[in-house]
């Protein structure tokens, strides 16, 4: 067995000490703890960065719960991932005792490890899946109430008439045209279909 390691993040309400405390009961020698406190609008974590720089294959780490990985599933997928299968350590949740990857490891391999990768994969599938379709709902109710999506068109100034008029008698070009209107040629076309098709409208 090679070296043991604890990692925690310090949650609100909760003090360093306590939890260095906490692992310390676990046999962790005190210059193998490693705390984080995340600063609110900067989520940084330079203590897991380098207890991960340090650990070898078949070093131990104890982590409290697995929201020490990260904020959401798709955090702590990526990072049990790293830590089993990259850095090849053994990882116990000391919130759930039954997350222990040692268990079992002679009979079936990484057995407890893979397992809750899978099940991590799973949620964070169902997680995006869930916002994908409440996403879809939202969208498709808005649209119902008559919210429109995107930014809205450019407004053609007040002379646009004037310029149109310029235009068809050929005193300026497109190009011009679209720059007096402070818009694209393309939009500056679109507007020129629009009122042609509302004069073809009016001569029927």
């Amino acid at each position: 067995m090679g070296r043991v390691y604890a990692y925690s993040r310090v949650a609100p309400g909760e003090s360093e000490t306590e939890i260095r405390a906490a692992m310390e009961e676990m046999q962790v020698a005190c210059e193998d703890v490693y705390v984080d406190q995340p600063l609110q609008k900067q989520r940084k974590f330079p203590q897991y960065l380098k207890v991960l720089k340090k650990l070898v294959p078949g070093d131990l780490l104890y982590i409290r719960g697995l929201s020490d990985l990260g904020d959401g599933y798709g955090e702590v997928k990526e990072q049990w991932r790293i830590l089993t299968k990259e850095k090849k350590v053994d990882v116990i949740v000391l919130e759930i005792p039954q997350l222990d990857t040692r268990k079992g490891k002679v009979q079936y391999g990484p057995l407890v490890a893979d397992v809750v990768y899978s099940l991590l994969e799973y949620f964070t599938d169902s997680d995006s899946n869930v916002r994908k379709s409440r996403q879809r709902e939202g969208i498709a109710e808005a649209k119902k109430k008559g919210i429109k999506f995107g930014r809205p068109p450019k407004q053609m100034p007040e002379n646009f008439y004037q310029i149109y008029n310029q235009w068809v008698s050929k005193e300026i070009t497109a190009t011009e045209a679209a720059k007096l209107c402070n818009v694209s040629r393309t939009m500056f076309y679109q507007k020129v279909k629009e009122v042609q098709a509302g004069l073809e409208k009016f001569k029927k």
